[in-house]
């Protein structure tokens, strides 16, 4: 790779940062991600990133607000030292889920976590499985979104796709497993949701065969596993044959592990946008697939300024 680049991390997951460091062939970037006695954030930058492309590595990830803060303080750093470009590599966008005002008296939290990168310093945003695509829009800088479907396809591909059916567990995810659809070349099912408590949902209809089929489930993240797990139950009642679940961003929290551990899920895929702590092995059931070639693909090209939209058709 040629050129002046930077990667630089912070504590949010740096196994991850690691993984992409390795497909770049560049060192992590020398950087202070500490706390003061009293708990605030202490960053610095020990190493000269004057002039240099900037890739700051951070999910926003569990405990989320430190994580949030630790990625502002460090662009802010950065834009400080005189960094050229500063992109803000966030694997896993948090709260995203607040996209849109459906009642009253309510925040637009995603934006206003894209109002504060911008005003923090980022040039740059990549990221990837945005839970709605159109967070993209909020904001006012490029904005690149992968999809884990690119890593996920291949594994699919090896298996009896003759009698494979993908599974959206609710509307809102019927966009991934479109593509999922469209890239195997098999048939789309959906259920029909209904949330009746934030951790709580009922699921009484299928639209869409699966009796018999290999069941694909997929989402963008899970979290308490309670639409993932109350999803893969309905198919089964429903007669599916055997099920797997391809959900990019495995946040796990709660009970999530015991509840997808005792389901009638046969393999869970999930990557690593998000520190597992061995998690994935506690399940029995969890294979973790590695997004750092995917996004540092993303980022050689960025930085080369090639098509990054040559990601979304091809595995690197």
């Amino acid at each position: 790779m040629k050129g002046s680049i930077a990667l630089i991390t912070g504590n949010a997951n740096r196994k991850l940062a690691s993984a992409i460091s390795d497909y770049l062939g560049r060192p992590l970037g020398q950087a202070e991600v500490g706390r003061f006695p009293d708990g605030e954030i202490k960053v610095v930058i020990q190493q000269d990133v004057r002039g240099l492309d900037v890739f700051v590595i951070q999910p926003t990830c569990p405990p989320v607000n430190e994580n949030l803060m630790e990625l502002l303080i460090m662009i802010d750093a950065l834009r400080r030292a005189s960094a050229e470009r500063i992109t803000a590599v966030i694997p896993y966008y948090g709260y995203a889920r607040q996209d849109r005002k459906h009642e009253g008296r309510v925040p637009i939290t995603a934006k206003l976590i894209a109002n504060l990168l911008v005003k923090a310093g980022a040039d740059r945003i990549l990221t990837m499985d945005l839970h709605a695509s159109q967070i993209q829009g909020f904001f006012d800088i490029p904005c690149d979104h992968l999809m884990g479907v690119v890593e996920f396809a291949p594994i699919f591909r090896r298996m009896d796709l003759d009698n494979m059916v993908v599974m959206s567990p609710d509307i809102g995810s019927i966009k991934i497993a479109r593509e999922f659809a469209d890239r195997l070349r098999i048939p789309l099912a959906v259920i029909d949701k209904r949330r009746t408590a934030d951790d709580k949902v009922e699921m009484p209809n299928i639209i869409g065969d699966v009796k018999g089929k290999i069941l694909l489930l997929v989402d963008d993240m899970v979290s308490t596993g309670g639409t993932l797990v109350s999803a893969a139950r309905t198919a089964k009642e429903a007669g599916a044959e055997k099920i797997f679940a391809a959900v990019t961003h495995a946040v796990l929290a709660g009970e999530a592990v015991r509840k997808i551990k005792e389901s009638p899920i046969d393999r869970l895929y999930i990557t690593d946008t998000i520190p597992l702590d061995g998690k994935d092995r506690e399940m029995g059931k969890a294979e973790v697939i590695s997004m750092g070639p995917l996004l540092g693909e993303a980022i050689r090209r960025i930085h080369s300024n090639e098509s990054i939209s040559w990601l979304f058709r091809n595995k690197p």
